[in-house]
């Protein structure tokens, strides 16, 4: 049996539906990010003020990778729910939910206040952060790719994929304005201003969500009674290979966001000497140019084909990774800004703008939620969330930065092959339809849908 989008009375124009997954999204992972941010620059001395410089610094990456352990248990929760109750109602929730834990990180009193009471709540609302955009990701995609047009699901996806370096940019220029204070002003609360603001960008966000129809592939399978009791098992039993594969896939553009966004930032000012404001803007301008290369290559994947776009990306990573480093250990602010524009903003560009589109579209609708989300956020736990403790800890211990690009290297390799062997022919455009039960998107023939 083939199943076929089916419009809904009420569905929301693609671009509408579109932009509001940009713009929740873009929320979600700017609330994601700034803690990553603050890790580097003020978390070690408000948090563990007793501990030397490094290993303040590692504790506050470890707080920051803990976020990652909850990601699973979201993906699975949310998965399930927006599988069994729908996307739009799931989006609503992960939005509230991260935006009031991103503002209490804000009000949250430090360790020179409570003791060590103060980390252990910082860690227990990272908990709830990294719960809340587990669910995030899935919903998002899935109402971009499953409301778009016939032949534009490379586009349309991209949309919310580009709310991850729109947060970046986001978080990183919002950072940027504060150290513009006094550093006393800064570290006393200066700092708490990016979380606050959090506030308004969720209200924004909430109202848009709130305007757009459930996701038409959603209400079909619903309507045809054909929703699964537990769909994240029924995904592992359909699916586990391409579960396994969506997560090596991932797991390079989960290393190198994490490590651009917030280890290069610690590194280049702690290690290389940069000065603060200048690495921030080095990591903001590449966002914006990952910003606008996302959409442009979504749209080329709709005719190159999602797989090899995606490909692309991996491969430019693996290649980009040592010569950024190299540019980076001259020391020089313009150096920094070339090297994350080339790494962030160029190579990731590719795999980043057709993730969305490629990772869901391997998985049958009615599990589709909790298969994408769970392929995505196991990449997470296993590469992203200690990927800066892990880079933090190779240059300690050797002094050279020569076995963190060994670490991304690998990690990179790793992407290659898994996006090699994930469903599908390179050169060639996956068809619009969803797909028979038992098998994947890009095996399947093209099926009749409405756009």
């Amino acid at each position: 049996m083939t199943y076929t989008s089916q419009p809904s009375p009420a569905r929301t124009s693609p671009l509408r539906v579109a932009s509001a997954s940009f713009i929740g999204t873009t929320v979600e992972y700017y609330d994601f990010f700034i803690y990553g941010t603050a890790a580097a620059l003020v978390f070690p001395a408000l948090f563990f003020p007793d501990s030397s410089p490094l290993v303040g610094t590692l504790l506050s990456f470890a707080t920051f990778g803990v976020g990652f352990l909850a990601r699973p248990v979201g993906g699975v929760v949310f998965g399930h729910f927006g599988d069994r109750v729908g996307r739009k109602k799931m989006l609503v929730i992960s939005l509230v939910t991260m935006g009031l834990a991103t503002v209490l990180m804000g009000l949250m009193p430090t360790y020179a206040q409570i003791g060590v009471a103060a980390p252990i709540l910082l860690t227990l609302l990272r908990l709830v952060q990294g719960f809340a955009v587990g669910g995030e990701w899935g919903g998002a995609t899935l109402m971009a790719v499953e409301h778009a047009p016939q032949g534009k699901r490379g586009f349309y996806g991209a949309f919310p994929q580009m709310g991850a370096p729109a947060g970046v940019g986001l978080a990183t220029i919002a950072f940027f304005l504060a150290t513009k204070l006094s550093p006393q002003h800064f570290e006393s609360w200066g700092w708490r201003l990016p979380f606050l603001f959090s506030a308004l960008l969720v209200v924004v966000g909430l109202v848009i969500r709130l305007t757009i129809a459930e996701s038409p592939e959603f209400e079909a399978v619903r309507d045809r009674a054909e929703q699964i009791k537990l769909p994240v098992v029924e995904a592992w039993r359909r699916h586990p290979r391409e579960i396994l594969l969506v997560a090596g896939t991932y797991l390079s553009q989960g290393v190198f966001a994490y490590i651009c966004m917030s280890y290069l930032v610690s590194y280049a000012t702690k290690e290389v000497g940069i000065a603060q404001p200048s690495v921030l803007m080095g990591v903001f301008i590449a966002a914006v140019i990952a910003v606008v290369l996302y959409a442009v290559f979504g749209a080329l994947a709709d005719r190159w084909g999602r797989k090899t776009v995606y490909l692309l990306g991996a491969v430019l990573m693996l290649v980009t990774i040592a010569p950024a480093f190299a540019l980076i250990n001259t020391g020089s602010p313009v150096a920094f800004g070339i090297a994350l524009v080339m790494v962030f903003g160029i190579a990731m560009a590719p795999a980043g703008g057709v993730t969305g589109s490629l990772f869901s579209m391997v998985f049958t609708p009615e599990v589709r939620y909790s298969g994408a989300s769970v392929g995505y956020t196991i990449s997470q736990i296993c590469g992203a969330a200690f990927a800066p403790t892990i880079a933090t800890v190779l240059y300690a211990a050797n002094g050279t930065s020569g076995p963190v690009v060994t670490y991304l290297l690998i990690v990179a390799a790793i992407s290659v092959v898994s996006v090699l062997l994930l469903p599908g022919r390179l050169g060639r455009p996956e068809p619009h339809g969803t797909v028979p039960r038992g098998t994947t998107a890009t095996d399947a023939a093209p099926t009749s849908t409405t756009a």
